[in-house]
């Protein structure tokens, strides 16, 4: 008797492509604002809006109840959540992967000639729905992105310190991971795929040294940090010159698009602001660190200066 299609293979790759790939859940997946949760407006705007006010609300009690208190100590909370979240990333990243691979092979004998792979990430065809696999790992990375907001508290309770940057840096990343969903916006796969790759990277070193282990003896973190800005300006060049120039009809969800690169062009703005006072602007060490501390970019070459200072005394 044959087995059902749906049914996973008895290998070990089959099996994790079929639970990355191929399950039906993964397959009809679709977006929509009565199914899918945290898929409304109104959701998006509370959840964005009571993570900056818990965020300033935290950080004022605390200087307020303690104000000579530097470090609340959180055992091994950090840790987990670090572990925690670059096991996600990976998760997605892996996903994802699979994910596009069967869908260009699925989609691509109906393709115009001239359109290749690396089109089709760049730029989905006008018409494109937010429903299938893809769509399902950019529903996934959109939820992690609220786990993701757990850093922020945390740096608060442990460090007492509120970074622009990082209440900046999360909201957006929220509201453009809505807004691949709610407009099907290209260029999403490769954003995605980059983002968690360094993710899983950045939340892995940072669990690394949270238990003791070895540091960097380079900014790992931020170094990781300039290669996913830099990979996402590549992505919005490519995404605009297939637009206007060599893909016929243009790109699906470019108003979206256009939005999306106002708030990323933010970002690095304020990005390149720490960066040039961090490395040309402040010149003491002790700069360097809280700086880098504030900018949620700690747990390298600082992290080994202060580890140094305390076992000399």
């Amino acid at each position: 008797m044959a087995k059902p299609p749906s049914s996973p293979p008895l290998t070990t790759i089959g099996t994790l492509i079929y639970y990355l790939s191929e399950h039906p859940s993964i397959i009809s997946f679709r977006w929509s604002h009565s199914h899918s949760w945290g898929s409304t407006w109104s959701f998006l705007i509370t959840s964005i809006a009571t993570y900056l006010i818990l965020s300033l609300f935290l950080h004022l009690s605390l200087s307020l109840l303690f104000p000579n208190r530097r470090h609340i100590p959180l055992g091994p909370i950090p840790a987990l959540h670090s572990l925690t979240m670059s096991l996600i990333s990976a998760t997605i990243f892996t996903g994802t992967l699979i994910s596009a691979v069967s869908e260009i092979r699925d989609t691509q004998w109906f393709w115009h000639r001239s359109k290749t792979p690396l089109r089709w990430l760049l730029c989905f065809p006008l018409g494109t729905r937010p429903s299938g696999r893809v769509f399902f790992w950019s529903y996934v990375y959109y939820l992690s992105r609220f786990l993701h907001m757990l850093r922020t508290i945390l740096t608060i309770l442990h460090r007492r310190r509120l970074s622009f940057y990082q209440l900046v840096n999360h909201s957006v990343s929220t509201l453009v991971s809505f807004l691949w969903l709610e407009f099907s916006q290209s260029f999403q796969v490769l954003a995605i795929l980059f983002a968690t790759l360094v993710y899983s990277l950045v939340y892995g070193y940072r669990f690394w040294t949270a238990i003791g282990l070895r540091s960097a003896c380079f900014p790992f973190v931020l170094n990781c940090q300039i290669l996913l800005l830099g990979c996402n300006v590549a992505c919005h060049v490519g995404v605009f010159l297939l637009h206007f120039f060599f893909e016929v009809g243009g790109c699906n969800g470019m108003g979206a698009w256009v939005f999306n690169s106002i708030l990323n062009t933010a970002v690095l703005v304020i990005f390149i602001h720490f960066y040039v006072r961090m490395y040309f602007v402040g010149k003491s060490e002790r700069r360097m660190v809280q700086e880098t501390e504030s900018m949620d970019c700690s747990s390298s070459c600082p992290d080994l200066i202060v580890g140094s200072r305390a076992r000399s005394r």
